[in-house]
């Protein structure tokens, strides 16, 4: 089985409570708040206060009274003893506000997940470019993370494993949050593509998700993540074009869950439920790791069309769904009231990335080699699919409505490309679509180094029969391996005597390289940029307070959290995730006590 990558306020807005609370609960020691209803005079409201030896230090408008109390009186009880005064509306503690924590860093203005001003996205300089949807968004809906900030910032006690295509650890914006693996895996992690202990990201996805958990924040780089400094653990479960296997993806929680980390990051999804996947979450969840998943990006409903892990029904998952800059669930999210916990922000996210990437277009007009044994080889045509398209067809008159392809027929079309030796990844991208009598009709995929044709002796890199239901899909291949040297292409069509059908084209051909350096970044959206965001407050949560349980900050997360209507229906909560509202869900300890005022 594969697994693929799931990518594809205010103060005025906030109550008091909830702001103070964001403040750690900080308050002027001795002194509170009393609000008087207003049928009650100045002179009674003297008395109130002096007839339990306290001290009014100053009136404010509409009855509010600043009160100091006498030596060594309870906080707690003065407040509930006002309160049960019928003369009063509420008390409170006189709260300390300090300004909001706002990293340095020239990217931030661009984080709306984070701090959203209703700003409108722009490339990151990248290869991919924002969508206009919603773009810009609603100012405040955010994850007030500001507020957040105010109580913690640092995470760095708390391991995050990202189990994906690897982190880019020289990243200028990660390299100081990496994990000390120590002697043992000193590139901060495992990769179980390749099984060695360098999981150097090939593809981006990992790097991505990496940098919006906990990029650094505040040191003038680049962007911040929702942890300003944390404890990064690159796991590489997934290859350079974003597939991996149950086998690596088991090894590679079994490795994070006995090196210490507290989250999981699986910004992945598979669509079969898997035994040893479900033991591998067991062993987390024995251990008291959360795992924080993404819910997918086929905008479905998981509850009939199950995508693992968030389908395991192990309480240590939460699944996450992606919301638009104005806080809409994403038309392509998954969503489910069973298996999707809540939403978080997952359209236009910048982050870090791991390198520059380049694309090499073919025409598909010429220099490809063609072959048949039964005179019907491939052939060049434009086809129109909104606009002419230049194509690979079989048959030659291929129109994808009538024309058929021939019966006992082997025809090959290839083609030899040069990577640079100066490049660290490579790809083939290509779209195909075709129409072909199912277990008896094939199109492969093929690929040889040197320039002779890939059919005769080269490497079989996939496999089609059936249909693609008129829709032309994108696949992309690992070239890496010919990195420096010369690679020929190729696509066979092998057909029997039995039937035939409409055939195959291959359209919109490139190959496509990644070159590493430490400062680039890049903005995309899917689920899986949804999920790190809640990873990163998982992670804050963990931070503050080290004694909670995976189940306290699973709840925190879910329950502290905002009700939006565009969840209500779609997932368990209806709620989006906010890092403050998470933080104070849970109070931190005092003495080692919870300290909830009244």
């Amino acid at each position: 089985m594969k697994f693929k990558i799931l990518m594809c306020l205010s103060l005025s807005l906030l109550n008091v409570d909830a702001f103070a609370k964001a403040a750690k609960l900080n308050y002027v020691p001795g002194e509170i708040l009393v609000k008087y209803k207003s049928s009650v005079s100045a002179n009674n409201q003297k008395i109130s206060i002096e007839r339990e030896g306290h001290k009014r230090l100053a009136r404010y408008n509409r009855g509010l009274v600043r009160v100091k109390l006498v030596s060594q009186t309870d906080m707690k009880q003065a407040i509930l003893d006002f309160k049960n005064d019928p003369d009063v509306e509420y008390a409170q503690p006189n709260y300390i506000y300090k300004a909001l924590a706002v990293p340095n860093d020239p990217r931030y203005g661009q984080l709306w997940g984070l701090k959203n001003t209703a700003q409108t996205i722009t490339t990151a300089g990248g290869k991919d470019t924002p969508s206009s949807t919603n773009n810009p968004g609603v100012a405040g809906r955010d994850m007030q993370a500001e507020y957040a900030w105010n109580t913690i910032t640092d995470c760095s006690s708390v391991t995050v494993a990202v189990l994906d295509t690897g982190i880019n650890y020289n990243n200028s914006d990660l390299s100081s949050n990496m994990w000390n693996g120590g002697g043992s895996y000193p590139n901060h992690g495992y990769d179980y593509v390749d099984n060695d202990n360098d999981p150097m990201d090939l593809s981006g996805h990992g790097t991505h998700v990496a940098g919006t958990i906990g990029a650094r924040g505040n040191n003038g780089v680049g962007s911040t993540g929702v942890c300003w400094r944390s404890s990064l653990m690159a796991v590489r479960v997934l290859g350079t074009t974003g597939s991996g296997t149950s086998a690596g993806i088991v090894a590679g929680i079994y490795f994070a869950v006995d090196n210490g980390a507290k989250v999981i990051n699986m910004s992945l999804g598979g669509d079969s439920y898997d035994a040893a996947y479900s033991a591998a979450i067991d062993y987390a969840q024995n251990h008291g790791v959360l795992i924080v998943a993404a819910a997918g990006n086929d905008g479905t409903n998981n509850e009939s069309l199950p995508m693992y892990p968030c389908n395991f029904t192990q309480a240590n998952v939460i699944c996450v769904a992606a919301l638009t800059q104005n806080y809409s669930l994403a038309s392509f999210s998954n969503y489910g009231t069973t298996s999707v916990d809540v939403g978080a922000p997952g359209v236009n996210i910048v982050s870090t990335w791991p390198g520059t990437n380049a694309s090499v277009s073919d025409s598909l007009t010429s220099g490809w080699n063609f072959t048949s044994t039964a005179g019907s080889p491939w052939a060049y045509k434009s086809l129109n699919f909104g606009s002419p398209t230049a194509c690979l067809v079989n048959p030659s008159n291929y129109n994808y409505s009538s024309a058929r392809y021939v019966n006992n027929n082997d025809a090959r079309a290839w083609k030899a490309f040069s990577i640079s030796s100066s490049v660290a990844a490579a790809t083939v991208n290509f779209y195909a679509m075709y129409d072909l009598e199912n277990n008896a009709d094939y199109v492969t995929i093929n690929k040889k180094a040197g320039s002779g044709d890939p059919m005769s002796g080269g490497t079989v890199l996939d496999s089609f029969t059936g249909s693609t239901d008129g829709y032309a899909l994108p696949q992309e291949y690992d070239l890496s391996s010919h990195i420096g040297s010369t690679v020929s292409v190729g696509f066979n069509l092998l057909t029997d005597s039995s039937g035939t059908d409409l055939g195959a084209n291959i359209s919109v051909f490139s190959i496509d390289t990644l070159t590493l350096n430490t400062t680039s970044y890049n903005v995309i959206s899917g689920t899986s940029m949804a999920a790190p965001h809640v990873a990163g407050v998982a992670a804050m949560i963990f931070a503050y307070n080290p004694d909670y349980t995976y189940e306290e900050v699973a709840k925190s997360i879910k329950m502290g959290g905002t009700a939006q209507s565009s969840l209500t229906g779609k997932t368990v909560t209806g709620r989006s995730v906010s890092a403050v509202g998470a933080l104070n869900y849970i109070q931190a300890p005092l003495g080692g006590a919870a300290n909830i005022l009244p």
